[in-house]
C-alpha cells in the first residue's frame, strides 16, 4: 500500500487504483526520486504536473513537500476517481486546493493548455504499451510549457529505451531501480551530464 513520504501530509496511506491497469511507483523508488528532486531544490514552491498519473503518487507527494500547485492527469475513470481522493486527502491538510485533477488524455491536454502556462516540475510515468513514438510526441507537446530551469522526469520499465527527447530538451541525468528506469531531463541546456553518472 503506497503512502505520502514526508513532508505536510507525511505517512498518510493513500487510495490505490483496483486492478492491474495502473503500475503504482514503490515507496522505495518514489524515497529515491524525491531525494534526489530536494536535491536539485526543484519542489519548493514549484508549478508540478504529473502526467499518466495513476493514482496520482507523485503528484501529492510534491504537493506535501511544499508545490505551490500540482496538476494531475489521468484518462481512465476509475484512476481518475483515485486521483480525486487523494487529491482531497493532501488539499485537507493543505487547508488549500494544491491539487487539481483533470480527467483527460494527456495529449488532448497539453494541446488546449494555455501557451502561457508553465510547469517547473512534470512527471512522466506512462503506460508500457505506449509505444516510443507517442512518448516522443508528447514531449515535443510538454516543450513550450516547461518554466525556465524546470526538471522532468520520465518513469519507464528498465528495458525501454531512452526517449527520444525534442530539440530543446536534455537529459541530464537517469537511474536505474530494479525493473524502474528514471531520465531526468531539462529544457534548453546541450551538452551538460551529472557528475556522478559518469560514474557509472
Amino acid at each position: 500500500m503506497s503512502r505520502i513520504i514526508a513532508g505536510a501530509a507525511g505517512g498518510t496511506t493513500l487510495v490505490s487504483v483496483p486492478g492491474s491497469l495502473t503500475r503504482p511507483t514503490t515507496d522505495r523508488v518514489k524515497e529515491a526520486l524525491f531525494s534526489r528532486l530536494d536535491a536539485f531544490e526543484v519542489i519548493a514552491d514549484a508549478r508540478v504536473l504529473d502526467l499518466y498519473a495513476g493514482s496520482g503518487s507523485l503528484g501529492v507527494e510534491s504537493a506535501s513537500r511544499g508545490a505551490q500547485s500540482v496538476d494531475l492527469v489521468e484518462f481512465d475513470g476509475k484512476a481518475s476517481e483515485v486521483c480525486q481522493r487523494n487529491a482531497d486527502l493532501v488539499n485537507t491538510v493543505a487547508g488549500r486546493k494544491v491539487v487539481s485533477v483533470h480527467r483527460s488524455k494527456v495529449e488532448s491536454f497539453l494541446e488546449r493548455t494555455q501557451e502561457s502556462v508553465r510547469w517547473d516540475l512534470v512527471f512522466l510515468d506512462p503506460p508500457y504499451p505506449l509505444d516510443e513514438p507517442a512518448l516522443a510526441g508528447v514531449l515535443a507537446k510538454l516543450l513550450p510549457h516547461l518554466a525556465e530551469g524546470a526538471v522532468v522526469v520520465v518513469e519507464r520499465s528498465s528495458r525501454s529505451p531512452e526517449p527520444s527527447w525534442p530539440d530543446g530538451m536534455e537529459r541530464f541525468a537517469e537511474r536505474k531501480y530494479g525493473e524502474t528506469k528514471l531520465w531526468f531531463a531539462e529544457p534548453g541546456v546541450a551538452g551538460v551530464d551529472d557528475a556522478d553518472d559518469a560514474a557509472k
